[in-house]
């Protein structure tokens, strides 16, 4: 069985029929929200990262949000097969102990240990980040307006509830509650922002950290990022709640094949708006936003084959509570599977067939 389905939009059809597919094409690799989805992704990351995209020398944007952020960072330390390796355990280890007398951990807890955990990896790193010759990062959060802009026990529910219900009306209309803010280590953003409220700051050493803590920092299971310097005052989420899995308006250069394309490896075929619209299936389809994208994605067929027949998701952790081995042994299993991801895609490279390219 095929574990990799590739998708592309119509002009990146095109585009592969034409030129074929090169990493000097790549213009653009967004990285979604998702959880433990995007333990799936790690081979994938290795290879092109460590393997194929080394092979050309253009600048490219990386974009990321929630794990994604934390996967984009991660591409830009030297030796980047070695940090997504050490991204992929220490991710798959992470473990909260259930303080004596309580039947959950808090937001304050978990957002104190993931901290921890983001220091140790990017600890007198994060030149390597923002210095990088050829990557531009940009990372994705979500900042509060109104109700939402400190968190607070009873404001923080009822802003959100309003933002859930004028999502519902109008994908636009979550602006009243939520703004993108984007940090970038680089230049202008490589995507147009009418679809959506949205401010830009200079990502720095002074707020890396909290920058890419905030664009994880999922409503209800983490604490709010408040006040992050260099931006705006005000409550910062994760990035995935405006922008789930990064449904942009993508802008890569008109005038030359090189960096057209925008690469997406992702969990999924669908590229669905914001956290918000997950219920909401009409927000699902492809827009003229992604005609220059590729989806790299795991055959829904495949998956089934992966313990319990699904991906690794944040169910698991209340599925295993307190077990770490046994969730440990799953997701090590999944992530184990997906080299075949990184297998076939390798092996297309050599010969680009369109003929495997599935719509969007």
């Amino acid at each position: 069985m095929q574990a990799l389905h590739i998708h592309a939009g119509p002009k990146a059809l095109a585009h592969v029929r034409e030129h074929g597919f090169k990493p000097e094409h790549i213009g653009v690799i967004p990285a979604a929200a998702g959880g433990p989805k995007g333990l799936i992704l790690g081979p994938l990351d290795r290879f092109i990262f460590g393997q194929w995209l080394p092979q050309s020398s253009q600048p490219v944007h990386l974009v990321g949000a929630s794990i994604g952020a934390w996967r984009m960072a991660t591409a830009c330390l030297n030796d980047p097969v070695a940090a997504f390796e050490r991204l992929e355990r220490d991710y798959i280890h992470q473990h909260y102990e259930l303080p004596a007398g309580q039947k959950r951990v808090t937001a304050e807890q978990v957002s104190r240990e993931f901290g921890n955990s983001l220091q140790a990896f990017y600890g007198g790193r994060m030149a390597e980040v923002l210095q990088h010759p050829r990557y531009h990062l940009h990372l994705v959060t979500s900042r509060g307006r109104h109700v939402l802009r400190r968190e607070h026990p009873l404001g923080t529910p009822l802003g959100y509830a309003g933002a859930y219900l004028s999502n519902a009306v109008a994908r636009p209309a979550l602006g009243a509650w939520l703004e993108r803010v984007v940090f970038s280590s680089h230049g202008a953003l490589p995507f147009r922002t009418a679809d959506f409220r949205t401010r830009q700051h200079r990502l720095t050493e002074a707020n890396f950290m909290p920058a890419v803590q905030a664009s994880c920092s999922i409503p209800f299971v983490l604490q709010a990022v408040h006040d992050i310097p260099g931006a705006a005052p005000g409550a910062y989420w994760d990035g995935g709640i405006t922008d789930y899995h990064l449904h942009l308006d993508w802008q890569t250069p008109p005038d030359r094949p090189e960096g057209r394309i925008v690469l997406y490896p992702h969990f999924q075929r669908q590229v669905v708006p914001g956290w918000l619209d997950k219920a909401l299936k009409w927000r699902h389809c492809p827009t003229a936003f992604l005609d220059y994208t590729v989806v790299l994605a795991p055959n829904p067929e495949w998956v089934r084959t992966l313990p319990n027949a699904k991906l690794p998701d944040r169910k698991d952790f209340a599925t295993y509570g307190q077990d770490l081995q046994a969730r440990v042994k799953v997701w090590n299993a999944a992530a184990s599977a997906a080299r075949q991801l990184a297998d076939e895609f390798a092996q297309w490279l050599q010969r680009p067939d369109p003929s495997r390219i599935q719509p969007l």
